[in-house]
């Protein structure tokens, strides 16, 4: 019995050790040499081909970016499940799409549905895995070859290798950004590339080459599959190592290749610009991969690839003489209709560069109601765009990526993502709880072709002109020839007016809002208004093209931010801070840049746009007439509106926290929290002050309710996909 159990001990020690070294430290004998490295895609200098069992045919890369979030839950939480992968998988090849981006390893659960989604399937999707770099190590002072930013982006490399062939077992927390679990299912086949990196930060790109750039070691690479050419900067040689040594890892552990790319895009492409061009986006770096050149072991291939949009950076814009970047008549780029087109034009300097296949892994539009860059050229901004209007913006783009010579491009993105921040509006909410509101002022959370709309089946309210959802419950109060009511969810508060013999086009409303205790008017000049108490905003009601949210002065987040980009002054000096009580109501306006660049080389006043400006129309996504911008409706004596949360000044609606007054000692934004606002109801001017009525508040906390719906855009792009198959 004692040997029976020093046998069985033995046994457990070593399947424990080998699973350890097999499965989770990567070890491998590779025992049999002289077994042939195999690919089933390729690439040549222009064309992606796949084997596709008869031969190989050319492959146009339609693909579509996948996040790993969803409502109430971060990204690094890998929480989406089995059955809504494969939900997806089969709603994006009903679109057209034939491949699946995605940027990090993610939960098994993921590998386990793609596998057996395609198993059995002859028109399989295919991927493109990625592989990230954690932001915080790039946002340090560490260079490119430091080890905690090399070793563990080759070492991440080499787990994302394992992941696909089905050989890896990674514990919870053990790589960041990337999920966890048990690998066993072999996708190889239906993987045609690897994109490696994410987009480079300027500063860290320039540090590595600047602190390398006189030592020959770290200026050049030549490994058995990849080498330098003698351009080559020290980051560029980091690429080159990091490609070699996985290149080498597949082939000699399974015995296989597929085609990589290193991440770039516009901020470190490999262009040089006018002086003042880059000195305003701060052009300080260049990544260029024809520096990366293959031996002849490399037998799948390379391509290029970039994340670009229509809006940012959009350097053309700024000057008029393209020959020094490889474009010698600008009018090649003007439609016919006079409008210039700098997105085809700068994805065909790319194109013309590169001697590699080309592939704009990211593109895309956001419906999001706020708005962070402005495309002056296509109109094809980044937010504010209705949803037929971002399918139309994704469809010039393909035309634009085809056209410039590209062999393909993913739409970013397939679902939108609760938890994302911008630049623009990540200063007025609590970034530790953006997973669990839906913040429509954020444009980040809205570049889905799939929309996650508050309420498990269906929101609590549609601005359709259909009252039938509103309830004696929502009345707050009731006057002879007027009702107000309200109601709201995780993306809106919403307001129904019934006002008795409504003329739209001659009548205004009048609705105040007080949210906080600590600022706010009894008196709005701006209309002659009187309020029984201090108000902090006023909506107004004022035909199709004239309604829009006001805020009192001293509420004022855009001034309290950004005051001396926009108005070219300080606004916590004491002259200039606001009145507590100030009668004055202004627009609520967006910065979209700190500065503008003029063709002359001087800086104006940040530039801004008034996002509390109401937009007229049908928000019902069943309706015929249906426009996703849409704050409000008006059906006779009916009207409705729907305000996004942050528009108000919320932080965070979850748990009903507003800003505070800006200038009681806090010089920015703190949160407090409130359980009520009080809201009241006028149809016009007299000389009585509007009585406003307490409506209680209470949030969600993280459980938040959400029904998927796919955008118009999906079924523009389904039309183009489709129809070219």
């Amino acid at each position: 019995m004692k040997r029976f159990i020093i046998i069985v001990t033995c046994i457990v020690v070593a399947v424990v050790i080998f699973d350890s070294l097999y499965f989770r430290l990567g070890w491998y004998i590779d025992f049999d040499k002289s077994t042939p490295v195999t690919t089933f895609v390729k690439a040549d200098s222009k064309k992606i081909y796949l084997d596709s069992g008869k031969g190989y045919e050319e492959f146009e890369i339609r693909g579509v970016n996948m996040g790993s979030g969803e409502p109430g839950q971060w990204a690094t939480d890998f929480h989406i499940d089995y059955d809504t992968y494969l939900r997806w998988f089969r709603m994006i090849q009903e679109m057209g799409a034939n491949t699946i981006r995605i940027y990090t390893i993610q939960s098994d659960v993921f590998y386990n549905a793609f596998y057996d989604y395609n198993s059995g399937n002859d028109n399989p999707l295919y991927l493109i895995q990625g592989v990230w770099v954690n932001d915080y190590i790039q946002n340090s002072h560490r260079s490119a070859y430091d080890p905690e930013f090399y070793e563990a982006f080759l070492s991440n490399c080499k787990t994302m290798v394992d992941v696909i062939h089905g050989k890896k077992k990674i514990s919870l927390g053990r790589m960041a950004d990337a999920g966890s679990g048990v690998y066993l299912k072999d996708i190889s086949q239906w993987v045609i590339g690897y994109i490696l990196g994410v987009e480079w930060e300027d500063v860290t790109v320039s540090y590595t080459d600047r602190m390398y750039e006189d030592i020959e070691a770290y200026s050049s690479y030549e490994g058995r599959y990849l080498y330098t050419a003698p351009e080559a900067t020290p980051f560029e040689s980091m690429l080159a190592l990091v490609g070699d040594k996985v290149l080498e890892y597949e082939s000699e552990r399974y015995h296989q290749q597929r085609l990589f790319a290193f991440a770039n895009w516009p901020t470190t492409d490999p262009f040089t610009y006018p002086e003042n061009v880059s000195e305003f986006f701060m052009k300080c770096a260049y990544v260029d991969v024809e520096h990366v050149k293959s031996t002849d072991k490399v037998i799948a291939g390379q391509f290029a690839t970039y994340h670009v949009y229509p809006y940012y950076p959009d350097y053309l814009s700024y000057f008029s003489d393209w020959s020094s970047l490889g474009i010698a008549n600008v009018d090649d780029f003007v439609s016919e209709d006079g409008v210039l087109n700098t997105y085809r034009a700068y994805l065909t300097m790319l194109t013309n560069h590169h001697s590699l296949p080309v592939v704009i892994s990211e593109f895309g539009v956001s419906t999001g109601r706020g708005m962070a860059q402005r495309d002056q050229n296509t109109g094809r901004n980044q937010g504010n765009m209705s949803e037929s209007e971002q399918g139309l913006a994704i469809v010039d783009c393909w035309e634009d990526i085809k056209a410039s010579g590209c062999v393909g491009g993913c739409v970013f993105s397939w679902q939108d993502e609760w938890f994302k921040r911008t630049w623009n509006t990540m200063y007025a909410v609590n970034l530790r709880r953006t997973p669990y509101w839906s913040d429509y002022q954020t444009n980040e959370q809205y570049f889905g072709l799939l929309s996650f709309d508050p309420g498990t089946e269906k929101s609590v309210c549609y601005v359709d002109g259909d009252v039938s959802e509103w309830g004696e419950e929502d009345v707050v109060l009731q006057e002879p020839s007027m009702m107000l009511s309200m109601k709201y969810d995780e993306k809106f508060i919403y307001f129904y007016i019934k006002q008795e013999n409504f003329d739209f086009s001659e009548d205004k409303l009048y609705i105040p809002i007080d949210v906080t205790p600590k600022t706010g008017s009894n008196y709005c000049d701006n209309y002659g208004l009187k309020f029984d108490r201090a108000v902090d905003f006023l909506l107004v009601i004022d035909g199709k093209e004239n309604s829009r949210l006001m805020v009192q002065e001293r509420y004022e987040s855009l001034r309290a931010n950004f005051s001396e980009f926009v108005y070219g002054r300080n606004t916590y000096y004491a002259e200039n801070i606001p009145d507590a009580n100030s009668p004055l109501f202004v627009n609520i306006d967006m910065i979209l840049q700190m500065n503008i660049l003029l063709m002359m080389g001087q800086k104006t006043e940040a530039e801004t746009y008034e996002t509390g400006k109401l937009t007229y129309g049908n928000a019902n996504p069943s309706s015929d007439n249906f426009n996703s911008l849409a704050d409000f409706c008006v059906s006779g004596d009916d009207i409705e509106v729907k305000l996004p949360w942050q528009l108000l000044n919320f932080a965070d609606p979850s748990n009903m926290e507003i800003h505070d007054d800006y200038y009681d000692g806090n010089y920015g934004v703190e949160y407090i929290r409130i359980d009520s606002i009080y809201v009241g109801a006028a149809a016009d001017v007299s000389s009585s002050r509007i009585l406003l009525e307490k409506v209680p508040l209470k949030g969600w906390k993280n459980r938040v309710t959400y029904h998927e719906r796919l955008k118009d855009s999906y079924y523009v792009l389904q039309s183009l996909w489709k129809e070219g198959e």
